[in-house]
C-alpha cells in the first residue's frame, strides 16, 4: 500500500541533508556507471578484435608447404615438400570428418591486371568456389565462383572491390574483360572483405583452380590448401590427421615442425575467447567492488541517520509503532537513495556507449582492435536487480538497529 506520508518523510529527510546524500548517492552512481562502461567497452573491444577474423570459418586451417628439418628414413633435411593433386585427393578419401578441403595457387609475383588504358598491379590467384567462402571473401557484385567455372576452366574472375574501383572507375565491370598477364578474363563478379587488413585483401583477384593451372604453367602442383572439420571435431585433431597422412605420403617425420606450415585458426580464436571471459570477470570484480563500496557507504551513512533520529525513533515507538513500520521507513530511504542514484549511473553509462557507438558507425570506418560498444539487455537488468537489493542490504543493518531501540532509552539520548 502506498504510504504517502513515508514518502514526504523519506523525501524531507533528504532535502534537510542535501550535501550529505549527494556524497552518498555518489558512491552508487560511481560504481554502477564504471561497470556499464567498462562492460560495453570490454564488448567493444571484444568485438573489435573478433572482427578481426572477418566473415572466414574461425575453425579453419591452412596447410602450406615446407621444408624438412630433420632427417627421415634415409633422407637428408633440407627437402622441399610440393603438394599434388593427388594429394587433395588422398585427404578427401581418408581424412574422416573432413568438411571443406579447398587448394589455392598464386601467379607469382603482383601481376599488372589491365582493362583498356587502366592499369593495376594486383596478386592473381587460383581457387575452388569453397575457399573464398571459408577465407572471408564475400560478392559484392554480380557473384564469386562456382563448380562450374572450375569444371570447365572458365577463363573467368572475380575482382577485389578496390581493385575493380581502379580499374573501372565508375563503370560496371560485371561482364566485360581485363587481361592477366595478356590472357583475357571475364569478370564475373566483386567481392569485399570484413576484418583484418581488408583494404589489402581486396587487391586481389581470383580464377578458379583448374584454370591457374592449365593457363599459367602449373600442372598438378597446389601451394596451400584450407580445410574444416565437421561440426563437434576440434581444428586441433584435424591438423594433427592432415600432419600424419602428408607425413606418410612425402616421407617427413611427423615432428618435423618445418615441413609443414600450418596455421590454425580455431586454435588462434579459442585463445582470444579465453582471454576476453577473464577481461570480463576482472570487469565485473573491479565494477561490482566498486559498487560494494558505494553500498557500504549508504550503509554508513543510513546508521548515522538512525543515531541522528534516535529520539524520534523512540517517540514513535512509544505512540505504538511497529518493529516493522521502522525497519520499512529506514530501509525504503536506503533503497531510493541507492536505486535513484544507481539508475543515473546506469542511465549515464548506456548513453555514453550509445554516442559512442553512433559516432562510430557515422565514421563508417573500422576501429583497429575496437568495434561498436554495447551492453547486454541481461547485464542491464542484472545491473537494476544489483540496485534493489545492495539498496535494501545497505539498509538492513541501521534499520534492524533502529528497531532495536527501546523506546525509554531513546527518550533519554542526547
Amino acid at each position: 500500500m502506498f504510504d504517502i506520508d513515508k514518502w514526504q518523510e523519506i523525501l524531507g529527510t533528504i532535502r534537510k541533508n542535501k550535501l550529505r546524500t549527494f556524497l552518498t548517492a555518489f558512491g552508487v552512481f560511481w560504481g554502477i556507471f564504471m561497470l556499464v562502461l567498462l562492460l560495453g567497452a570490454g564488448k567493444g573491444m571484444e568485438k573489435g578484435v573478433i572482427n578481426r577474423f572477418g566473415d572466414g570459418a574461425k575453425n579453419s586451417i591452412y596447410v602450406f608447404t615446407g621444408k624438412t628439418a630433420v632427417a627421415h628414413q634415409g633422407m637428408a633435411p633440407g627437402r622441399q615438400i610440393k603438394f599434388t593433386n593427388e594429394d587433395l585427393k588422398a585427404i578427401d578419401r581418408e581424412i574422416a570428418s573432413l568438411n571443406i578441403l579447398a587448394p589455392r595457387n598464386r601467379v607469382f609475383g603482383e601481376y599488372t591486371i589491365n582493362y583498356q588504358k587502366q592499369f593495376g598491379s594486383y596478386q592473381v590467384f587460383g581457387s575452388e568456389p569453397d575457399f573464398l567462402e571459408l577465407n572471408g571473401e564475400r560478392a559484392y557484385r554480380g557473384r564469386l565462383l562456382n563448380k562450374f567455372d572450375e569444371e570447365e576452366k572458365r577463363k573467368v574472375v572475380v575482382l577485389g572491390e578496390q581493385a575493380s574501383k581502379i580499374l573501372f572507375l565508375e563503370e560496371d565491370p560485371i561482364g566485360k574483360y581485363v587481361a592477366i598477364r595478356g590472357i583475357q578474363f571475364k569478370v564475373v563478379g566483386t567481392f569485399k572483405v570484413k576484418g583484418n587488413n581488408s583494404g589489402r585483401r581486396e587487391e586481389r583477384a581470383y580464377i578458379p583452380f583448374s584454370t591457374i593451372q592449365a593457363a599459367f604453367n602449373q600442372p598438378n602442383q597446389v601451394q596451400m590448401m584450407a580445410l574444416t572439420a565437421q561440426p563437434g571435431v576440434s581444428a586441433k585433431e584435424m591438423e594433427g590427421r592432415i600432419r600424419v597422412l602428408l607425413a606418410q605420403r612425402h616421407k617427413f617425420s611427423t615432428e618435423d615442425v618445418r615441413a609443414l606450415d600450418i596455421s590454425n585458426t580455431e586454435t588462434e580464436y579459442l585463445k582470444l575467447l579465453g582471454l576476453f571471459s577473464g577481461i570480463r570477470i576482472f570487469v565485473w570484480i573491479v565494477g561490482i567492488g566498486t559498487l560494494i563500496a558505494g553500498i557500504v557507504g549508504v550503509s554508513n551513512i543510513m546508521l548515522i541517520i538512525v543515531k541522528e533520529r534516535t529520539r524520534e525513533i523512540g517517540i514513535r515507538k512509544a505512540l505504538g509503532a511497529t518493529p516493522f513500520s521502522i525497519v520499512s521507513l529506514i530501509l525504503q530511504e536506503s533503497v531510493v537513495i541507492t536505486a535513484f542514484s544507481g539508475y543515473l549511473g546506469l542511465l549515464l553509462g548506456v548513453g555514453l556507449l550509445d554516442l559512442a557507438r553512433y559516432a562510430i558507425e557515422s565514421a563508417g570506418e573500422e576501429m583497429p582492435f575496437f568495434a561498436a560498444p554495447e551492453v547486454d539487455l541481461g547485464v542491464v537488468l542484472a545491473a537494476t536487480l544489483i540496485l534493489v537489493v545492495s539498496g535494501a542490504l545497505a539498509g538492513l543493518v541501521p534499520a534492524l538497529k533502529a528497531a532495536r531501540v527501546k523506546p525509554i532509552e531513546a527518550l533519554m539520548a542526547d
